[in-house]
């Protein structure tokens, strides 16, 4: 068999990798004790050589830093509900596109495929294509083409609600971990045996529940075997995950790009959309200078300019790839679609209310803290009909002496509801409630004020919208500063071939 370079050069970086994980030399000893870490002699504790961790498919670094969080020009809408505050965003990682047409086709066909005795899954993965129904528009073609249509597959996802990207996360997660050890050498493929409670997720495997079909595990240096892959072990990635609305908004507004080419610690602090200046034209004295860097609307009825020099090139939602991306290499952070964040949505967030409105390190509203189901021994009870562990929101009375939280429950923290004047009753008082979910970004059919980073608006967690979409986000664990010899996407840097279309 022959091995072309390009083969070559995988397997040689395969070799380093894996040789990079694995564990530590026998000689280093235990600064606390003295004795050899990797030795069985010593009951072979590993230490391992962590080399940092990997972007995922489709993510970029988000180097974190400080910002100011908030509305940063003229409040047009009077509502007074983003008052600018100075918060820190931890190291993330975050999706460099919207996700796309094909990526939920991926994840409705993956769904109806496994899960063959409960065909109410997939149903429920399936995005609601009547958002485009208008009583005075004829959108009508849009309901059968724009989702099911090959020439959309590269567009936006619409019509999916909060509580499906919960879901769409979950899967994607055990989609890339599984693909992992796949890659690894570890499991063997093995779609079509897998349905219903005997899919892979990520946190059934690493509980013993989910067996699979074993390659090759992991040589167990206390027992002299071999052994799955743990936690521990640093190989799987964190869970995907919707960004919390602090990040978002950090990621948006890529401030790393107003760095001082003079000065290595002189950054302008300001900016009123992902690019510098107060217009969408594009400005640098090159073939794209007036160009329009995002899909908006741009008044009443010009939806993209005049034929024969479009100017946005797009009446609805354009391509993932379409148009300049941020100095994050974000494409579409502001316009195109309205993008789902995590938090609850709240109104108020002045300095004069509550520390947990205004925390001021990875700020974010909607925490339920849960922990596993266990049986009376300790040990997580079965996995669910979709081969998921369970979880069960924790009991405010178990809670004992805790001084950093006391309830489970924390959505609706601090936020005033107890008063006299503030009442979130949804559908009695208001349409605030612990399901309204924060949205951001601006969409296609928006005026250019909602492109801003720093606006917000909110969405009940079950509704969706023709301009409402979504990306996912992943923790950065460790070091704030990235690993490119990882082969993870460093951050500022984009898919340069696909920018300007």
């Amino acid at each position: 068999m022959r091995l072309d370079l390009k083969s070559i050069i995988f397997f040689l970086s395969l070799v380093v990798f894996l040789g990079a994980c694995k564990s530590s030399s026998k000689n280093e000893k235990s600064s606390a004790t003295g004795w050899e870490y990797n030795n069985p002699e010593y009951g072979g504790f590993e230490k391992l050589q962590y080399e940092g961790q990997q972007a995922g498919p489709n993510l970029v670094l988000i180097e974190g830093g400080t910002f100011t969080m908030g509305t940063t020009q003229e409040d047009v809408t009077y509502e007074w509900n983003n008052i600018p505050r100075r918060v820190t965003v931890s190291s993330f990682y975050m999706d460099e596109t919207e996700v796309s047409n094909i990526n939920w086709k991926e994840y409705v066909e993956w769904t109806k495929r496994t899960y063959r005795s409960y065909p109410q899954i997939w149903r429920d993965a399936l995005p609601d294509t009547l958002v485009w129904r208008e009583e005075l528009s004829f959108n009508e073609p849009l309901v059968e083409t724009y989702y099911r249509h090959p020439s959309y597959d590269d567009y936006p996802v619409v019509g999916v609600s909060w509580l499906q990207t919960q879901e769409f996360c979950k899967w994607r997660s055990d989609r890339v971990n599984e693909g992992i050890l796949v890659e690894r050498g570890i499991l063997n493929l093995n779609v079509n045996e897998q349905v219903d409670s005997e899919s892979f997720t990520t946190g059934a495997y690493l509980e013993g529940q989910y067996q699979g079909s074993v390659r090759k595990n992991l040589e167990d240096l206390n027992s002299g075997g071999e052994r799955p892959v743990k936690f521990e072990d640093g190989i799987l990635l964190p869970e995907y995950r919707l960004p919390t609305e602090a990040e978002w908004e950090y990621a948006a507004l890529a401030l790393q790009g107003n760095k001082s080419v003079s000065s290595d610690e002189v950054i302008t602090d300001r900016r009123y959309f992902p690019w510098n200046g107060n217009t969408a034209r594009y400005r640098l004295n090159d073939k794209y200078q007036g160009d329009i860097l995002a899909n908006f609307k741009r008044g009443r009825g010009d939806y993209m300019g005049m034929a024969g020099n479009l100017n946005d090139k797009a009446s609805g939602p354009a391509p993932v790839f379409q148009y300049i991306p941020n100095d994050y290499g974000l494409f579409n952070m502001a316009g195109n679609v309205n993008e789902w964040c995590q938090d609850v949505y709240r109104p108020l967030t002045s300095s004069t209310l509550s520390d947990a409105e205004n925390h001021d390190l990875n700020s974010f509203r909607g925490n339920e803290f849960k922990e596993l189901i266990r049986d009376e021994e300790g040990r997580p009870i079965e996995k669910d009909s979709m081969g998921r562990l369970q979880y069960q929101l924790v009991e405010d009375d178990t809670l004992g002496y805790r001084e950093n939280y006391r309830k489970g429950d924390v959505r609706n923290y601090g936020d005033g509801d107890n008063e006299d004047f503030i009442k979130y009753g949804y559908g009695e008082y208001t349409l605030i409630s612990d399901q309204s979910r924060v949205i951001k970004g601006g969409g296609w059919e928006d005026r250019l004020f909602w492109l801003a980073p720093g606006t917000r608006r909110f969405k009940h967690e079950e509704k969706a919208d023709r301009d409402l979409g979504f990306r996912c986000a992943m923790i950065r664990v460790g070091g704030e500063s990235g690993n490119d010899d990882m082969g993870g996407n460093s951050f500022g840097k984009a898919s340069k071939k696909r920018r300007f279309k």
